[in-house]
């Protein structure tokens, strides 16, 4: 490879940090507590869990105690307590959008509830997956996921031995001091985070917006369809042709009508018991949810009003989850959807989805989660860290581009780079808009030129 080349690849990788890398930085810290989502609610739920069993009451009656503390409202679903002693959830609609998760003890007292949306978990999903910032935030998190890939393997080119020694190659020379220790720790550490990094982008693609939106057409047009997945597309729940997707199951329930009984409408208080002994007796991974007729039933109450009682598990190991159906009126057994029974891409995409949030191993896998959460942000430190150390006063410190820029040489570099650019559709879409920028835009912008280190050129 030649000189011209390495500095070409240098400058890609500084242009692509400097977009990513505070982003990154935001994503990596949300990341790793999003990880630890079971311990967090757990935690959360503290005050309703370790209480006493003796009078315990059905399950009808919890429901119906929760109706009463929130005069107006509809039982979504009843969650089975995790373990025994612990208060039963029951997530209501209240009306206009708003829900609540109201806490019932065993012996039907309400004991308090929690707001969904102000969750610590819940906030934290905002941030990693929109920014606090909506569908927008979504396709920034896309982007920046997508020039994140690109910053990893030009950084992987830049760190290759060339033949020097392993250190500052596979470990870093930390005695060194000054730039040596922030490149050795900067280089070193993207080395052994990248393979990790890399497949957590990958594996958050299907929930962006570009990327997931184009995935579900190909998806339909490849008959790769076989149920409905159980994944979002940028914060929408992605429920094949379902009219109702993209709609929270509180929105939907805002306009339908007040119950005419304690529970919901039309809800036999007796199916309702039966229905959640037979959640308890199929020992299925928690939470469990316990879905009436006439309420959504997919992950977070995403989906069209199911015409039949649903119990579901949601848990966030997706090959652990399955969903029941029960006759409406008779409360017969009718069909049940393992995670084994889906196509073999959603299978795939499931696994992926698991090890993202740190459940398909268990502890195991929160413990690389959080490893490599903290490796980026080591590079990402390190990385502003050099760049400060080296920008000249007065321009933004990029490493000067050539008056010829190198050209890409061999099959595997051409076929990368076209790999990248089928494979994300942002990067493509920003990576054209950066060229006609730097063709034909800054070479009318002298003073702009010079800031970002092409004066020669302009």
């Amino acid at each position: 490879m030649t000189t011209a080349l390495y500095r070409t690849i240098w400058r890609w990788h500084f242009y692509a940090g400097l977009l990513v890398l505070p982003l990154i930085l935001v994503l990596s810290l949300s990341g790793a507590l999003y990880l630890f989502k079971p311990q967090v609610e757990r935690w959360e739920e503290r005050a309703f869990h370790d209480l006493p069993t003796t009078g315990a009451v059905r399950a009808s009656t919890q429901g119906a105690a929760a109706i009463a503390a929130f005069p107006g409202s509809r039982l979504v679903y009843y969650r089975l307590p995790q373990s025994v002693g612990d208060a039963a959830m029951i997530h209501l609609a209240l009306g206009h959008g708003r829900t609540i998760d109201a806490f019932v003890s065993p012996q039907g007292k309400v004991l308090g509830s929690l707001a969904p949306d102000s969750r610590i978990i819940a906030i934290d999903r905002d941030i990693h997956g929109q920014l606090l910032m909506g569908p927008r935030g979504s396709w920034i998190v896309e982007f920046a996921a997508s020039w994140a890939i690109v910053l990893i393997v030009t950084g992987l080119y830049l760190w290759w031995p060339r033949g020097r020694g392993a250190a500052g190659v596979i470990w870093p020379r930390l005695a060194a001091g000054g730039r040596t220790f922030w490149r050795d720790l900067h280089a070193v550490t993207g080395f052994w985070v990248s393979g990790l990094a890399l497949i957590l982008l990958f594996t958050g693609l299907p929930w962006a917006d570009a990327w997931g939106s184009a995935f579900k057409l190909v998806r339909t047009e490849m008959g790769w369809v076989k149920g409905a997945p159980d994944w979002t597309i940028g914060g929408r729940p992605e429920s094949g042709s379902d009219p109702h997707a993209g709609h929270d199951h509180a929105m939907m329930m805002a306009g339908m009508p007040m119950p005419d009984l304690p529970l919901a409408p039309r809800l036999n208080p007796a199916l309702l018991d039966r229905m959640v002994a037979n959640a308890q007796a199929g020992q299925l991974a928690f939470p469990v949810l316990v879905v009436p007729p006439g309420m959504p039933p997919g992950e977070g109450g995403s989906g069209s009003p199911a015409k039949d009682w649903v119990v579901r598990s949601d848990a966030q190991d997706r090959p652990l989850r399955a969903t029941i159906h029960y006759d409406a009126t008779t409360g017969a057994w009718r069909s049940r959807e393992d995670f084994s029974a889906g196509h073999p891409i959603d299978r795939l995409i499931g696994y992926g989805v698991a090890w993202h949030e740190g459940q398909l191993f268990g502890v195991v896998n929160q413990l690389i989660g959080l490893a490599t959460a903290l490796m980026l942000v080591t590079v990402v430190v390190s990385g502003t860290v050099l760049w400060w150390r080296r920008r000249p006063q007065g321009t933004l410190g990029a490493p000067p581009a050539l008056a010829d820029p190198a050209r890409l040489h061999g099959f595997g570099a051409w076929a990368l780079l076209i790999f990248l650019m089928l494979w994300l559709p942002l990067f493509t879409g920003s990576l054209v808009l950066l060229l006609l920028f730097d063709r034909l835009v800054l070479p009318w912008l002298p003073g702009l030129a010079r800031w970002l280190g092409v004066a020669d050129r302009a």
